[in-house]
């Protein structure tokens, strides 16, 4: 396995904190979306932050290890490119699947826009494994892979969290990006034991961790990285940290940004909880910290152990079983059996509002044309028409749909929006496109009048 330099401190660079972060002291390194990132175009900020000295990795969301198609070649050239751009010492991804339906299951394409939970099943790991394989093979540093989150679970699984890390561990060599709030997420969500989890996961396997927080509402846990750090997911930190010295740790933060003064305030108690945390320790976290004190990582104790390729057979019972779950929850299809349906429901509300969120973002335009209405009609839009084809599209979809409907029912709002969609649409499928181009030209001449 490739060593892992130690990063020690860092936090989650985003566009909106780029400022604070490049004034914040004690920082080694920087995490930024991969998938944000132009290798031609890096920002100022990360080029500023690169001549200081500070490390930058990559961290993509977008490849979907764990569906059941293999990893797309376009995204893993776009993450090595960004991690050769940045001169990154490891790139990390995530366990999850983020699309399913297509040529496996022949049916339409579903994106998720979010990540959500594989199966821990033998079938799912055989085909994580080859996945993970295969990004490695493409990207040109260590590949690091990352707990994720969830609300619901699968019927049927055959491991824990722990257990399934482990074994992907011995089976690809793999580091792990270890998600502390995400433990505690799946604590609150899924009664899994995040003591139990480290226990059974090799922590020797670790490059870094994450630290986020996240609010918990009726019972269920938001892992939304809007709000500040709880203390839960300290003590998750600390456990960790009683068993292994982590190579780095960093602070997570994608919205509701607060003053740099509370970040800095947030590392603070991150840094305290780690040092209170090695006096129990012990003399795994010693020769821990000894070895990456040197740079040289602790290495795993055994070599990958050979791995039996998933048949074709395998990928498509995990891709009809994830086109099912995914459908359920963005195409508003039946819930399938085994699933917890009232957890289905609220992963499927929280989806359907993040991409509002997310629209709002990238088409910043639409809630300000539509005002007040932009997020109710955004999530009656949502209710059964899933995205395919990412955000930017979703956005002109939603748009088109809105014109075809005859709205907004505004008529200055309406030009403005069928401006907005004429300027960014491009080619269009023919007949969809004649009868959305005929409803804009009679808004239009009815404006002009």
């Amino acid at each position: 396995m490739n060593g892992i330099p130690e990063l020690g401190i860092g936090i989650g660079w985003r566009p909106e904190i780029a400022d604070a972060v490049e004034g914040l002291s004690g920082i080694d390194w920087v995490e930024a979306v991969a998938e944000n990132l132009c290798a031609g175009h890096l920002p100022d900020s990360l080029v500023r932050l690169r001549e200081r000295g500070v490390t930058v990795v990559p961290h993509g969301v977008s490849l979907g290890l764990g569906g059941a198609d293999r990893p797309d070649a376009r995204r893993l050239a776009d993450l090595a490119e960004r991690a050769e751009a940045l001169g990154s010492p490891l790139v990390t991804e995530h366990i999850a699947f983020v699309r399913a339906g297509g040529p496996l299951t022949a049916s339409a394409a579903l994106e998720a826009g979010h990540l959500l939970p594989v199966p821990r099943t033998r079938d799912a790991l055989r085909v994580l494994c080859e996945n993970i394989r295969i990004a490695q093979d493409a990207l040109p540093v260590p590949l690091a892979v990352e707990n994720i989150a969830a609300l619901i679970s699968w019927p049927g699984e055959e491991m824990s969290e722990g257990q399934f890390l482990a074994e992907l561990v011995e089976r690809t060599g793999v580091r792990l990006l270890i998600d502390v709030a995400n433990l505690h997420t799946n604590h609150v969500n899924r009664g899994e034991d995040p003591a139990k989890a480290l226990d059974e996961l090799p922590v020797e396997a670790i490059a870094y961790v994450h630290v986020a927080g996240g609010v918990e509402r009726d019972g269920v846990w938001h892992d939304t990285h809007a709000h500040p750090v709880t203390r839960p997911v300290l003590d998750v930190l600390a456990e960790l940290r009683s068993r292994v010295a982590p190579p780095g740790v960093l602070l997570e933060r994608d919205d509701d940004f607060p003053p740099a003064s509370e970040l800095a305030g947030e590392l603070t108690v991150i840094r305290e909880t780690l040092t209170i945390a090695v006096g129990a320790s012990g003399a795994t976290a010693t020769a821990t910290a000894t070895a990456t004190a040197t740079g040289e990582p602790a290495a795993l104790s055994e070599p990958p152990v050979p791995h039996r390729p998933p048949t074709d057979a395998t990928r498509e019972r995990l891709a009809l079983r994830q086109a099912a779950l995914l459908s359920a929850l963005v195409a508003g299809t039946p819930v399938p059996e085994g699933f917890d349906t009232r957890r289905v429901r609220v992963q499927s509300r929280a989806l359907a509002a993040k991409r509002a969120d997310v629209i709002a973002k990238v088409a910043p335009e639409l809630p300000g044309i539509l005002g007040s209405g932009y997020r109710p009609a955004f999530l009656s839009y949502a209710a059964n028409r899933p995205m395919r084809a990412g955000y930017r599209r979703d956005a002109l979809d939603f748009a088109e749909h809105l014109l075809i409907d005859g709205r907004p029912e505004d008529p200055v709002a309406r030009r403005e929006l069928t401006f907005w969609w004429q300027e960014r649409a491009g080619s269009r499928p023919p007949r969809r496109a004649t009868r959305l181009v005929r409803r804009a030209r009679a808004a239009l001449v009815g404006i002009g009048r």
